[in-house]
């Protein structure tokens, strides 16, 4: 690059031109000095576009590690957070961005609903990121086919939540003479009356028509076994789901109802969670981000609350699978910035905040677990011995096993029997088996 001749330099270049013995010459006159180019502007940022439901405290805590992940790798993290409705809000903003043409980079879906918009031919491949570094050897397979749309990946899973928990409080399992954590429905009964008997709630259960289903899938699958849980509530199959099993699924189903207490109906999870950290009930029934509510209240594992899988259900593992899909885009750096969103998400360093921070495992299968409790080593050890087993099925409650519409069908024929004391067990079978669409 050349550069104008400057004044001084000029003259330097006479006196040396006299001392040689040149003859002396009029130094000429000196350039103009040029301006100095303006300062190229830095080149803008790729914005990544989230489209999450994360927005409760350790939710967003967790986010925001993986915006400065994204951050640090040169990406604008664009936050488009959807608070409420257990992600219901977010997938209704989110269907109206897609249809009007203007879909985020990325987008918080789980389970069938994957295969949905994957099927509406608006994701994107992330088989790039996924055969370098090696997604089908990390992951469960059981897991990574809900990733997968006709053989290729288009979501990243984040993390792997255990639906088929049993928390308890010892102290008033103490009281009424319990000893230790029921492994069979039959046991469980029995120190349920032993607790009511002592004056405190046997069951804590919060009536809303999620929470009904969500003990509904323990139920049957710590009755029938998960060959039976899979036939029944993730194919459908009729002749499942007319079965004695599931008549026998119901009837436990129904008698857990004569534990809970009157104020059920309507109770939020975490209020309900609050009656068994409070002393004023024994068990619970519900997902592992109720461990979350413990932890917030200063209790640990084994000293303040204890954990099991539900009764019947140590061989098995209903999951729950937070996930990002990829829509496809035409720009070529929005391309490679969801590529460093998928690499992220399943990096040992985010699934160990944001797990830790959840209540959730690591969906990598070999995780170093050291740094968690022993609700969550359990979680993990089970996790990987029932995906080897058969025993790692999908939640139906949580929008794992069956699409949308049919599921929502379910769980309505589900909470209908649990609230109506007079509807009986055989018109219940016959509505959930249409609900699937069983004729």
């Amino acid at each position: 690059m050349k550069f104008p001749l400057t004044l001084g330099a000029a003259l330097v270049a006479a006196l040396l031109a006299t001392a040689c013995g040149k003859k002396e010459e009029a130094a000429p006159e000196a350039a103009p000095i040029a301006a100095a180019p303006a300062a190229a502007p830095a080149p803008a940022k790729t914005a990544i576009e989230v489209l999450h439901y994360w927005t409760s405290g350790g939710e967003a805590k967790s986010a925001a590690e993986l915006k400065a992940m994204l951050e640090a790798k040169g990406y604008e993290w664009k936050d488009f957070a959807v608070a409420g409705g257990g992600g219901d809000n977010a997938m209704t903003v989110l269907k109206s961005r897609a249809v009007s043409g203007n879909p985020p980079t990325a987008a918080q879906v789980k389970g069938p609903a994957i295969q949905e918009w994957a099927n509406e031919g608006m994701l994107a491949s992330i088989d790039g990121v996924a055969q370098a570094e090696k997604w089908d050897e990390l992951l469960p397979k059981v897991v990574a086919d809900v990733m997968k749309y006709q053989g290729s990946y288009v979501a990243a899973p984040v993390n792997v939540h255990r639906v088929n928990w049993m928390w308890g409080n010892p102290e008033v399992l103490k009281q009424a003479g319990v000893t230790g954590m029921p492994k069979t429905w039959d046991e469980f009964f029995a120190a349920a009356d032993k607790i009511k008997k002592s004056g405190n709630v046997a069951l804590a259960h919060g009536g809303q028509n999620w929470q009904d289903f969500t003990l509904f899938e323990s139920v049957v699958l710590g009755v029938g076994g998960p060959d039976f849980y899979r036939k029944a509530l993730v194919e459908l199959d009729g002749a499942a789901l007319a079965s004695p099993t599931m008549t026998q699924s119901l009837n436990t189903f129904r008698k857990l109802k004569g534990y809970t207490d009157a104020a059920s109906t309507g109770r939020d999870w975490n209020m309900t969670t609050a009656m068994v950290i409070g002393g004023k009930a024994g068990f619970q029934f519900m997902g592992d981000w109720a461990k979350g509510e413990f932890t917030a209240a200063g209790q640990k594992p084994g000293e303040g609350f204890l954990c099991a899988a539900a009764p019947g259900t140590a061989n098995a593992y209903t999951f729950n699978v937070d996930s990002f899909i990829m829509f496809k885009l035409k720009d070529e750096a929005a391309q490679k910035g969801q590529a460093a969103l998928a690499s992220a998400i399943l990096s040992d360093q985010f699934q160990e905040v944001f797990n830790q921070n959840k209540g959730s495992i690591p969906v990598r299968l070999g995780h170093d677990m050291s740094k968690f409790d022993d609700c969550a080593k359990l979680s993990a050890t089970d996790f990987v011995e029932t995906a080897k087993s058969g025993g790692l099925v999908p939640s139906i409650a949580h929008g794992m096993a069956i699409e949308p519409a049919k599921q929502g069908a379910i769980q309505d024929a589900v909470t209908q029997f649990w609230n109506d004391d007079k509807q009986s067990v055989a018109d219940a079978q016959k509505r959930i088996a249409q609900a699937a669409g069983v004729k």
